[in-house]
């Protein structure tokens, strides 16, 4: 046969793969995820679409696979796909069916959550707002009337699916599905109708026939159709409610979400190993990383409240798509490892044995072979361990970490024992046309009819904010005039004293500013208090409340309410107090720059904007508008946007999202030391404190255009738009800490060469990236060998041994090195 076609057929049959295999039969059993017979352990990572852009999937897909995985998961988002009853939206980075279809092409699989309540900290916790609003709806729990909306868009999902043969039995990537999500960790107060709801939703899935396994996570009653799994930090005691189901992780924390007045959360890379090594050590068949990639929460889709705009995660992905190193490459040296035992660990019989306090070996052994596979773990948060394993060997375990034993007698992976490199990156100013500051125009929110009380239509009581928005905005106007005909009674020293459940309050008395105030401390509710001047005859009150993302977790979170609902609204004056509470009031949905579509550069609103040397700053409810040009390279680029209070931004009309850097995290809890070691939580090795909770804004590079940009801001409580800058985010530093017998690697991303050894060691170096320094020894050559090797390469490899560095009489072989090199 001739190479030519040799070459078709090879072409043929990849095409075959996806598009005219006949499909794979996914099974599974207590240890294993079956697919076409073969008996798998799977390693998945959260991506969520509408969280990144179309043009960054790609990357983001063969990063996840590079790294080990095996899966993509992602939810869908009801709210995004559906604003509109009946009304959907597919298009763009909505397009789920083209990210599955990226993801096959890739050569993984799908875990399909369609939920399709979703949490994700994401706004409503993804219900569409009309959902809200229907007649005698009652959300997640056995109301018809939610039941057949939900089942409605979850049948359009599947059946979306089918359509482009996405199930794996039809020849696709989704290998596995979700119906509802942690509805067990708050389904109490929902009494029997809870029961009976998830039920019925597992009775609802299962009837869609879509021939792959479905999941319901931490639910402990699910139905013996669903496989329950476990959610959280840890997830080696779980134990699934049926003894047929694979014990599934199906979200391992790698980090956690940024609030507004919040730290910097953090997770170490040893102590998320820790977590998968255990979990897989005691029988865990499948984890996914929730989230593997964070992203951006654009536009209003952050919920909370208060979740930041940015949703990096501290996951193995950073926002931008590039790797946070050392976990990215720590977690792919943990998948490599695991993989090695997998078919021992999917048939073989496990057995444990402890060897101290907290010192677990566990034994999986092949009944038809003998073959075994090992993982030894040290569980003590402050204690370090030496065990002998007798004819197995010695073994050093330092404390909260697992060693994976191939054939139970060789060391091939440790958690604690970090290979991968440190990747700090750094934030380059970006020029705008030979580094000429940002010219800036200004415009102010029309308030000509609010301020003077005027809305769209009147209710005689104060009405419950998101209700009355549908969500269409995150700010709506309170207004009412109040008569003060008594002669007698004082008008200057009155109290203006208004309830609210939150988020943000502004206040204007007679067209006049009176005051701001906003929820702090996860408190959104507070009573707002300012002396305010009136008149005789009648006084325009005028309220805007605003939100910052909707509740989207915990029982009943739907009916939670926002805004000045209810009230009361009262003007204390001396020993008189006067409820306005039922007044008649005026109401107005959003601004007028949002409905004019003043972020819009395309729009014919150029007699708003307003420019002058003197722009003005500290000014409440103000536009501002620049130009900017696209920053050369391919590094992304981020805004800063120091010096703004807090609004929305949006580059060439596309929303980047809410700003407020104006909010800082309060200055206690930080420290420069983190220790890896015991049970992690949010709270623990924060970061970044009495600074913004969020000063840098990503700006994904497809929203920009070839040369000139526009940026517009909606400055809502008063900032200096002058001190706003463009900027490029790149790898400055990188460092390697590589153990004897592995291999140092090192790499400068975005066509960078590493240019400077600032530090090179091997012996027994101490301390970290940025402050390593000289143990008791040291290889005299270890500058000129990593200099050879790495100077001017965009990356290096420097196998760590004796003989690399010349040595011969190391002994126990115990060397390590270190390096810290400029990017």
């Amino acid at each position: 046969m001739s190479r030519y076609w040799i070459e078709l057929l090879v072409i043929a049959s990849l095409a075959c793969l996806y598009t005219c295999s006949s499909g794979a039969e996914i099974s599974y059993d207590s240890n294993a995820i079956i697919i076409n017979g073969e008996r798998r352990v799977i390693f998945s990572g959260s991506i969520h679409y509408p969280r990144s852009t179309v043009e960054m999937w790609p990357d983001l897909i063969q990063k996840a696979k590079d790294g080990g995985l095996d899966a993509i998961e992602t939810y869908v988002f009801w709210d995004r796909h559906e604003p509109q009853r009946r009304k959907y939206d597919f298009s763009g980075n909505l397009d789920f069916i083209k990210f599955f279809k990226l993801v096959q092409e890739a050569g993984l699989y799908v875990v399909l959550r369609i939920g399709p309540y979703v949490c994700a900290e994401w706004n409503y916790g993804g219900f569409p707002m009309w959902l809200h609003n229907l007649q005698g709806i009652q959300l997640r729990t056995d109301n018809e009337v939610y039941k057949n909306e939900m089942q409605t868009f979850t049948t359009k999902i599947v059946n979306m699916c089918k359509q482009a043969n996405l199930f794996a039995p039809q020849g696709g990537p989704i290998i596995i599905t979700q119906i509802e999500n942690e509805y067990g960790n708050i389904m109490g107060p929902y009494g029997e109708a809870g029961k009976s709801y998830i039920q019925w939703c597992a009775q609802m899935a299962t009837s869609l026939n879509v021939s792959v396994p479905w999941i319901m996570c931490q639910q402990p009653d699910a139905p013996q159709s669903m496989i329950n799994t476990c959610n959280g930090f840890y997830c080696h005691k779980f134990t699934p409610n049926n003894p047929k189901s694979p014990k599934m992780f199906t979200e391992n924390w790698t980090g956690w979400f940024g609030n507004w007045g919040g730290k910097d959360p953090f997770r170490t890379a040893e102590d998320l190993a820790f977590s998968v090594a255990r979990f897989f050590q005691l029988g865990g068949v499948f984890n996914n990383y929730y989230m593997y990639h964070g992203g951006t929460n654009f536009g209003r889709t952050a919920g909370g409240p208060y979740i930041t705009t940015s949703y990096d995660y501290n996951a193995p992905l950073n926002e931008y798509g590039d790797f946070n190193q050392p976990k990215w490459g720590h977690l792919k040296d943990l998948h490599a490892a695991i993989k090695l035992g997998e078919k021992i660990l999917t048939t073989g019989n496990r057995t444990d044995k402890q060897y101290g306090d907290g010192v677990y070996l566990s034994t999986y052994t092949n009944a038809n072979n003998g073959s075994r596979f090992c993982f030894l773990s040290n569980s003590d948060n402050s204690k370090d361990a030496n065990v002998d394993l007798q004819q197995d060997g010695k073994y050093f375990v330092p404390a909260w970490s697992v060693s994976i034993l191939e054939n139970c007698n060789k060391e091939i992976y440790n958690t604690a024992k970090v290979n991968a490199q440190t990747s700090i990156y750094v934030k380059k100013q970006a020029s705008n046309g030979g580094g000429e500051p940002l010219s800036w125009m200004w415009a102010p929110e029309a308030m000509k009819d609010t301020l003077q009380g005027i809305g769209k239509f009147k209710a005689s009581l104060l009405l419950e904010q998101k209700q009355t928005t549908v969500d269409s905005s995150d700010y709506l106007w309170y207004m009412t005039r109040v008569d003060m005909n008594d002669p007698s009674s004082s008008l200057k020293n009155v109290t203006l004293r208004v309830n609210t459940r939150g988020h943000v309050l502004h206040a204007f008395v007679n067209r006049k500013f009176v005051g701001s105030q906003w929820g702090t401390n996860g408190k959104y509710n507070f009573v707002f208090e300012k002396p305010v001047s009136l008149k005789q005859g009648a006084n325009t009150i005028t309220l805007l409340s605003a939100t910052v993302g909707l509740q989207n977790y915990g029982s009943f979170f739907d009916t939670v309410p926002v805004g000045i609902v209810g009230g009361p609204i009262e003007l204390i004056g001396g020993s008189t107090t006067r409820n306005i509470s039922s007044n008649q009031w005026s109401y107005k949905v959003g601004l007028v720059g949002e409905a004019k579509q003043m972020y819009n550069p395309n729009k014919a609103h150029q007699k708003r904007w307003r420019t002058s040397q003197n722009v003005p700053v500290g000014k409440q409810l103000t536009w501002y508008k620049t130009t900017f040009n696209t920053p050369s390279g391919t590094d992304p680029v981020v805004v800063d946007l120091q010096g703004m209070g807090k609004g929305h931004a949006w580059v060439n009309g596309n929303s980047i999202g809410r700003f407020w850097p104006s909010f800082l995290a309060d200055t206690t809890g930080c420290s420069d030391s983190c220790d890896y070691r015991g049970e992690y939580k949010s709270d623990k090795c924060v970061s970044n404190c009495g600074n913004p909770s969020q000063r840098w804004y990503h700006v994904p590079r497809s929203f920009l255009n070839n040369d000139k940009n526009t940026l517009i801001l909606f400055e809502e409580i008063g900032g200096n738009p002058q001190q706003v800058s463009f900027q490029t985010v790149t790898v400055g530093t990188v460092c390697g800490n590589a153990y004897e017998g592995h291999t140092l690697e090192l790499s400068c991303q975005g066509g960078q060469t590493i240019s400077e050894i600032k530090f090179a060691s091997y012996g027994d170096p101490q301390g970290k990236c940025g402050s390593f320094k000289k143990g008791s020894w040291e290889a005299s050559n270890s500058f000129s060998v990593v200099e050879t090797a790495c100077i001017g390469r965009e990356s290096c490899s420097i196998p760590v041994s004796a003989a690399t560095f010349q040595i011969t009489n190391l002994g126990t072989g115990n060397g390590r090195l270190a390096v810290q090199a400029i990017c």
